[in-house]
């Protein structure tokens, strides 16, 4: 399984998914209309490290975070 965590104003809890690569796992949060604004907006890391590439492989233990945009003054 893997562990996704939700930061910053993401108001969702912690899931834990069997999924293969960040593509089937975007394709999973996106049925979730709220989600699904917010995907268009996040940073992704997994296992913390920044990653782009939906066709990025996931492992059992892997943990993916959604980055929400964050400003500061």
């Amino acid at each position: 399984m893997v562990k996704v965590e939700f930061l910053g104003p993401i108001n969702k809890p912690s899931l834990e998914l069997d999924v293969k690569n960040l593509k089937e796992l975007k394709e999973i949060l996106n049925k979730d209309e709220e989600l699904k604004v917010w995907l268009k907006e996040c940073g992704v890391a997994v296992n913390d490290e920044i990653v782009t590439n939906l066709d990025t492989e996931l492992k059992n233990g892997d943990k993916v975070v959604l980055l929400a945009p964050v400003c500061g003054g």
